[in-house]
């Protein structure tokens, strides 16, 4: 299928756009999302994060700018930057209370996460990270259609259902002829602290015979972390270091090596 792309404003040189997707949710999407733009940028990329999960949206939390507002002007809507240097958009940069709820119809919703792309002023992006809603919805699709992907992540956790939900995942991004960079597992294991076993509190992992079946590469294998989880909670993200510098480095070189050519 071929869609005609959205182009971004004149304000914005967007080089390499990456959406982050699961095919259910509680995966912990925005997490990742948001482990690969700092890994990104402390790689020397200038990053932006697209929040595109309109009716739930986290990504302001997990950074801690979720109290400040998106300005604007005539050429376009300012995104909001990050301690560390990285643009967010987000709906709950632009309400009022981040908790009013968002009662939209779908058509308004994917109409929204289209203008995030092109009425938002990103100027100089190397990576456009897009943190898609769960599921294979109208946000997904109009994403999909309208917007200039160069590859998709897809991510999913160690229960039953995983075959299941990553095909669904699969199958819509080959459907819409999107490339698939491979697969992360979230709360893959947990590390005792004690004795350093790893513990599968979700089951054993399926996801390499999975990702074997559908000839996708996995990218990483993401433990669960009571510090990371509080470090979310408290919008200080940015501090987190105990995996970012292993497991996120390697997702962020495999993620760049598969990119075509060198966004630097």
């Amino acid at each position: 299928m071929n869609f005609t792309k959205e182009k971004p404003n004149e304000l914005s040189n967007i080089k390499k756009i990456v959406a982050v997707m699961s095919g259910k949710g509680g995966v912990g999407k925005s997490s990742v999302t948001s482990l690969l733009a700092i890994s990104l940028r402390d790689k020397g990329y200038n990053v932006g994060i697209l929040d595109a999960d309109i009716t739930g949206p986290s990504i302001p939390k997990i950074f801690g700018i979720n109290g400040k507002r998106a300005t604007g002007n005539d050429k376009g809507l300012n995104p909001v930057v990050t301690t560390s240097g990285i643009k967010v958009i987000s709906l709950n940069l632009l309400v009022e209370q981040e908790d009013d709820p968002v009662v939209w119809r779908g058509p308004i919703i994917s109409g929204t996460v289209k203008q995030f792309f092109t009425d938002v002023n990103w100027g100089d992006i190397d990576y456009l990270l897009i943190d898609l809603p769960p599921g294979t919805g109208d946000v997904p699709l109009t994403i999909m259609q309208s917007l200039p992907l160069d590859g998709i992540v897809i991510v999913s956790s160690p229960q039953d259902l995983v075959k299941l939900i990553v095909k669904k995942s699969v199958n819509m991004a080959k459907m819409m002829n999107v490339p698939i960079l491979g697969i992360v597992e979230n709360m893959s294991y947990f590390e005792c602290p004690d004795c350093g076993k790893k513990i599968n509190i979700f089951g054993k992992s399926k996801i390499e015979e999975v990702s074997k079946e559908m000839n996708i590469d996995v990218i990483a294998k993401l433990p669960i972390d009571q510090e990371f989880v509080e470090l979310c909670d408290e919008g200080r993200i940015e501090l987190y270091g105990k995996i970012k510098f292993d497991l996120m480095e390697k997702l962020s070189l495999k993620l760049t090596e598969k990119m075509e050519g060198d966004v630097k």
